[in-house]
């Protein structure tokens, strides 16, 4: 008889896990997913049309919170655990919550879902979500340009709407942000690429990703979200770690796979860090992957409007992910508003609405911050009242869009922007220089 399964997931790696070991395999019956960590993304079904053959009626998707009773109400053997960002006492939780239903709890190996890419890939991860991978990636990317090569930047999923309809997704224009009802979470990953004058891969279905990525490229660029390791096979592995959270890249999973299998490790905002939890990096790194080549990097803040900020009494929007799940209390953004002397930053939470008032409520660690929170309609529509709301001389904001593209915000805004900066040596050109010099010859290459 099949092994009844659970998958845990949040939208991406899941999906990824079940795609690659479990549709096909008669061995094994996969009767839900269970989600965590994004808004709204249960309630939905996993649909026939990427189940496959073995599921007609496609897979229920529901809140994790319900696991140990659909372990029961499903005879569950097997509950394999396929998200990430997440520390070890929570996976271990979990786990025992799993183990005590009566099912067996499993980790798979990155090695048995990678795919195999006829191209060479980069991959560019982290230790934990708002590293500065992001940044890291665009460096890579525009070292590979200008090189000659072009670069195709497949992306971590985010599948948060139609997974039918987000099987294969490519994004090459800002009309293909919206064509594709991308949240604010994709359009900040996909957006910086896209004024960059490269096309971005990402969906479901990564076999049929790779697939079109590998057909208007020279080079594949994994760029890597939420800590998770990659799904296509690197030839070069890059991870970003963050001094602001020392010994984080030893406690959260998968963020230490990624540490431990890294070949080069850059350490980003160094500029900003403290000395103790620089130390603590390096210490790490020289006892448990003495073999990485470390780049020691800045996030490079920048702010088109410090005049706005001078004096004034402000309020700080930073990106979602990070100051949530990623559990850092500041950003680039409450960095900006000191450094330009802000007379106050205000704390939003009193005139927090909705959904909104809702994620202060789930991550109370957030502080004198709002996160630019944007997983469907409903939260772009709180989002905007609650910041309006709010008294103020100007927004700060830190997010790598335009977010007054996508809500209307009443308030004088300060945009900052951050990117990678690598005052010594070796530097990321460095890196790519010595990749392209000794890069696989796996299939047709049209740079330099």
């Amino acid at each position: 008889m099949p092994v009844n399964t659970i998958i845990c997931g949040a939208a991406g790696r899941d999906f990824h896990n079940f795609n690659v070991l479990y549709r096909n395999d008669r061995n094994a019956r996969v009767v839900a997913f269970t989600a965590a960590q994004i808004p709204n993304i249960d309630g939905r079904q996993y649909p026939p049309m990427l189940a496959g053959p073995l599921y007609p009626d496609g897979i229920p998707i529901h809140p994790e919170d319900e696991l140990p009773e659909l372990i029961r109400r499903y005879r569950v053997e097997e509950v394999v655990f396929s998200y990430s960002d997440v520390s070890f006492t929570q996976v271990m939780s979990l786990a025992s919550r799993a183990l005590a239903a009566g099912a067996s709890f499993r980790l798979i190996s990155p090695e048995a879902t990678m795919l195999d890419s006829k191209l060479p890939v980069v991959s560019v991860c982290a230790v934990r979500t708002g590293c500065g991978k992001s940044q890291t990636s665009r460096a890579v990317a525009d070292a590979l340009s200008d090189r000659g090569f072009k670069v195709a930047a497949v992306r971590h999923p985010m599948p948060y709407g139609d997974l039918s309809a987000q099987k294969v997704q490519r994004f090459a224009s800002m009309e293909d942000l919206e064509k594709h009802h991308c949240t604010i979470e994709e359009m900040e990953e996909y957006e910086p690429h896209i004024r960059r004058g490269r096309v971005v891969y990402a969906g479901v279905d990564y076999a049929g990703v790779l697939a079109a990525a590998e057909s208007e490229a020279d080079i594949i660029l994994w760029d890597g979200g939420n800590n998770d390791t990659p799904f296509l096979k690197p030839d070069l592995e890059i991870v970003v770690v963050d001094p602001h959270r020392p010994g984080h890249e030893l406690e959260y999973y998968p963020g230490e796979t990624n540490f431990l299998r890294a070949d080069v490790i850059v350490i980003n905002k160094i500029d900003t860090a403290p000395a103790a939890g620089l130390a603590t990096v390096e210490s790490n790194i020289a006892k448990y992957n003495p073999n990485a080549v470390v780049i020691r990097a800045n996030s490079q803040v920048t702010c088109d409007a410090p005049e706005l900020i001078k004096g004034k009494e402000v309020v700080v929007v930073e990106d979602g992910p990070t100051v949530t799940h990623g559990g850092m209390t500041y950003g680039a953004g409450i960095v900006a508003a000191e450094r330009h002397g802000a007379s106050r930053i205000i704390d939003p939470r009193p005139w927090a609405t909705g959904t909104i008032a809702a994620v202060f409520e789930k991550y109370p660690a957030i502080g004198k911050l709002l996160p630019a929170m944007g997983y469907g309609e409903r939260q772009l529509a709180d989002l905007e009242l609650s910041l309006n709301r709010i008294p103020c001389d100007a927004v700060v904001v830190a997010t790598p869009i335009d977010l007054a593209r996508v809500i209307s915000i009443k308030h004088p805004i300060a945009r900052v922007t951050y990117e990678l900066s690598v005052p010594g040596k070796p530097d990321v050109r460095e890196i790519i220089a010595d990749f392209v010099d000794g890069m696989p010859k796996k299939g047709p290459q049209n740079g330099a």
